[in-house]
């Protein structure tokens, strides 16, 4: 199936690209289409569809709300000290409270 200049513009421009004549031209759309065809043709019928290559469950745990436990760890990280005795990072003021 060959599709025409105006259809690979058309197409571009429902998926929002801007692609040029030239960079059509070097793409070789019309093999990608006969390879999706070819796809089509395999009988897959009895096959179980594949969500994942790796069939396996992973571990679950409790979801437990928490602070974390390490409030203190990262408070050490603060470049201003100032605020970290009261428990929060202090920042510069970044609008006048008129």
């Amino acid at each position: 199936m060959a599709f025409s200049k105006s259809q690979l513009h058309k197409f571009a421009d429902l998926i929002k690209i801007d692609i040029s004549d030239e960079k059509l031209e070097q793409m070789n759309i019309d093999s990608v289409v006969e390879w999706i065809d070819k796809l089509k043709k395999i009988d897959t019928h009895g096959v179980e569809p594949l969500l994942s290559p790796a069939q396996h469950n992973l571990p679950l745990r409790a979801d437990v709300v928490t602070d974390g436990g390490i409030r203190d760890a990262i408070l050490a990280n603060a470049p201003d000290k100032a605020g970290v005795s009261r428990g929060y990072f202090a920042v510069p003021k970044v609008m006048d409270g008129d």
